[in-house]
């Protein structure tokens, strides 16, 4: 049996100990992220009845189940990533690439001519160690996702998005009250105190 290294094995401490955590798995959750989402959902009440919502990197689910909780019969949840997800009741998932041009356009047309009130994307890239590297592919992910919201919102919605504090983001941010009337940078408690983790949320698009 292979030996586990020192930060596989501070990984599942942390795991261990985290009530999220334990509380993601008690209550159904299908990972404690749903509990950043809920936190903001409290104070800024993103998601009500009859919202209309993408969830960008979406598996294993827990943000798209809040969310179909939250918006209800009226309300539409559609979902993608490159991994399989299991089914969840009320949400469209399209299992695929967010960034090739191959998926992004089966997305639009799953996505249909709704206008969309609300893109929220908890999506990171795979982390490769290298802090410049990781960075970078983050911050590539995030000009995806405001190139998508741009391209579906309707004027007034909002765009939640996670990045990790670090290069670029000043620049990203800039360009984010280019395009909406608000942004403001969350750190929910759910989010790990020592993560460079952040969530940059931007409201009334095009006001």
């Amino acid at each position: 049996m292979p030996r586990r290294t020192g930060s596989s094995q501070r990984w599942r401490q942390r795991q261990e100990r985290d009530i999220y955590v334990e509380q993601a798995g008690r209550s159904g959750w299908r990972s404690r992220a749903v509990f950043k989402l809920e936190q903001i959902q409290a104070k800024e009440r993103l998601l009500r009845p009859g919202t209309v919502c993408v969830d960008l990197g979406a598996a294993p689910g827990s943000w798209s189940q809040l969310a179909a909780r939250l918006v209800g019969p009226t309300g539409r949840v559609i979902a993608v990533d490159l991994l399989p997800m299991e089914a969840i009741r009320g949400v469209d998932f399209l299992v695929g690439d967010f960034t090739t041009p191959e998926t992004l356009q089966a997305l639009r047309e799953l996505v249909g001519p709704q206008p969309v009130d609300l893109v929220m994307s908890d999506m990171a890239p795979n982390i490769s160690g290298n802090r410049t590297t990781d960075q970078s592919r983050s911050m590539a992910l995030l000009d995806e996702a405001l190139l998508f919201a741009r391209e579906v919102l309707r004027p007034g919605g909002d765009l939640l998005v996670k990045a990790f504090q670090g290069e670029g983001i000043d620049v990203f941010t800039r360009e984010l009250k280019g395009h909406f009337k608000t942004v403001k940078t969350l750190k929910p408690k759910a989010s790990r105190p020592e993560s460079r983790e952040i969530y940059l949320l931007a409201r009334s698009f095009g006001m």
